[in-house]
């Protein structure tokens, strides 16, 4: 038995930040009812696919949103706006992931609900909130990321922004929105009163930046790559090109990961600029770049395996499930009857979890509101 079982969550969340949130809840036994219009959520079609109990499902759509019961229903119809007010009496979190304004013209607004359910625990995740100049913005992760600051930092070596590998203001938003519904839960227990959680990607991105935009925080400039520790202005923290045309990462700023890696070239010389300030390590970044160089990224993972130094290889997704380390952990694995997951990151001591069933598109419906 999971942690949230019996809990029931109605979700009408698509594409990631919902889905990713209430995965997780799924993954620990609560009830979520996902309600999808006829065409179903879009991930469903996004390629690749693969093979789940024998039948072909978007990777993307099977791992965030394995667990889950399908609905479909025409909310703009009056069958549907009843049945999901159905959903709505039973349910403990009811979670939507629409434009400010969309459930309020549906009739589901948090109040609408609240009247239902009075002790609902009720999540609207969003680009940039239900209110503020920006709530009717449309805007995916990248567009978010951009009015974040985060994509002016996401540089390449000539300082001009990159699109960014990770959907990091899709994810803080799920991890965020999470976390409030699961306060709002434990609150809940205690007082027997629900909540509205306005969750915004923008919002839950913001914090990430701590770290590496302290002077603008401040009331300062704005960072810039090249001078900052983590984002590129310094030796070991830093990318390298191999000798085969591959990568590796020196990702330990400690002055006792530069001293024993320099001691062990020869090159104690160079300790000071390893502890002078982000973007005055040019002599050091220099000899590294030209040391790496000299050998292949494997000849250099067998050069560092007995060194206490924060190295690592630049590996591609494949190479990256392929390692030892993700089977020991049992973080890939291959669901009964075919079908791959990444494993949920939370996971107790003593649980043995496996991954759930891809609801069908619409499976749910009879059994859902019976």
């Amino acid at each position: 038995m999971g942690k949230l079982s019996g809990i029931t969550v109605v979700d009408l969340t698509q594409f990631l930040p919902g889905p990713m949130m209430t995965v997780m809840m799924a993954d620990q036994g609560a009830e979520v009812i996902k309600v999808e219009p006829a065409a179903g959520d879009p991930a469903r079609e996004q390629a690749p696919f693969d093979s789940y109990g024998g039948i072909e499902h978007s990777v993307w759509f099977a791992n965030l949103n394995r667990g889950k019961q399908s609905m479909t229903l025409d909310l703009k119809s009056e069958q549907g706006k009843a049945q999901l007010r159905e959903l709505c009496r039973r349910a403990d979190v009811f979670v939507e992931g629409f434009r400010p304004g969309v459930m309020a013209r549906l009739g589901f607004d948090y109040e609408a609900v609240k009247a239902l359910k009075p002790d609902i625990v009720y999540c609207s995740i969003s680009a940039f909130g239900q209110e503020g100049a920006l709530a009717h913005h449309p805007a995916h992760d990248m567009a978010v990321q951009a009015m974040a600051g985060f994509l002016s930092v996401n540089d390449g070596p000539d300082g001009a922004p990159v699109v960014p590998g990770v959907a990091s203001s899709d994810m803080a938003a799920g991890l965020t929105a999470l976390s409030a519904v699961l306060m709002a839960l434990v609150g809940r227990d205690r007082t027997g009163e629900g909540a509205y959680i306005d969750c915004a990607m923008f919002d839950s991105l913001l914090p990430w930046c701590v770290h590496t935009a302290g002077s603008a925080i401040a009331g300062g400039p704005s960072p810039k790559s090249a001078e900052q520790r983590s984002l590129g202005g310094a030796g070991f923290y830093q990318v390298y090109e191999t000798k085969d045309g591959k990568h590796v990462v020196l990702g330990g700023r400690e002055i006792k990961f530069a001293r024993n890696l320099l001691q062990t070239l020869g090159r104690e010389d160079l300790l000071p600029f390893a502890e002078a300030p982000a973007g005055q390590q040019g002599e050091l970044i220099d000899f590294l770049r030209a040391t790496f160089a000299t050998r292949t990224r494997d000849e250099w993972v067998s050069w560092f395996a007995d060194k206490d130094v924060a190295f690592s290889p630049v590996l591609d997704f494949r190479e990256a499930l392929d390692e030892p380390h993700i089977a020991e952990r049992g973080l890939w694995v291959e669901s009964e009857g075919g079908g791959h997951h990444i494993a949920p990151s939370i996971r107790f001591a003593g649980d043995n979890w496996v991954p759930g069933r891809i609801p069908g598109l619409g499976e749910a419906n009879k059994e859902c509101l019976s």
